[in-house]
């Protein structure tokens, strides 16, 4: 009799921890680390963006003085997102996600603007880098937006549907995270870079 004890506290010990791992206790946090960590990639696409931006103003800036109101939306622009800030903890807040999308895309319309307002810097070689650069970190914005839309999507699907919504919900309080959808019109759409050698 004493010999089944044992027997029986492991197989209620094994059942209980099949159970848990079925309501979510491991894969609700995988899901959600990996949405943040792609929430991640996200800003580190816009901070390159945000970083080469100086140097175009700069270069367009030597070339001639006459557009100083663009100069200045773009700086701005570039400005006002360094300053609206979105963690991983506040992906659940669709308003301050919102205040982000509103404030990347006010800097994706300034460069527009800009390159539409320089059509003769084209040549130069330094805007032509830097248009170029501008542009490959727009695709990467893209992607990157795109595979953290794909990571919210799961975690999102996780947490509520049976069995791990059951964890989900009592042992971690889960919240949907807000997928990103560009609000500012215009903002969905990488800026247009066209050198002059469209056909």
């Amino acid at each position: 009799m004493s010999s089944l004890r044992p027997v029986a506290a492991f197989a209620l010990a094994a059942t209980m921890s099949v159970s848990l791992a079925g309501c979510g206790i491991n894969s609700v946090p995988t899901a959600e680390e990996n949405a943040k960590a792609r929430w991640a990639d996200v800003q580190n696409q816009y901070q390159r963006r945000a970083d080469l931006i100086p140097n175009l103003v700069s270069t367009v800036k030597a070339a001639g003085a006459q557009e100083k109101d663009i100069l200045v939306q773009v700086t701005q622009a570039r400005a006002g997102a360094n300053q609206v800030k979105l963690s991983g903890d506040q992906l659940t807040d669709p308003a301050k996600m919102q205040a982000f999308e509103r404030a990347q895309g006010a800097v994706t319309l300034s460069l527009q603007r800009l390159q539409e307002a320089y059509p003769e810097l084209k040549s130069q070689g330094n805007y032509t880098t830097l248009m170029s650069q501008l542009e490959g970190t727009e695709n990467r914005i893209t992607i990157a937006r795109t595979d953290y839309n794909t990571a919210v999507q799961a975690y999102n699907t996780r947490i509520r549907t049976f069995p791990d919504a059951v964890g989900a919900r009592i042992f971690y309080g889960a919240k949907p995270l807000t997928p990103f959808a560009a609000t500012t019109p215009g903002a969905e759409a990488a800026p247009t870079v066209n050198f002059g050698n469209a056909s």
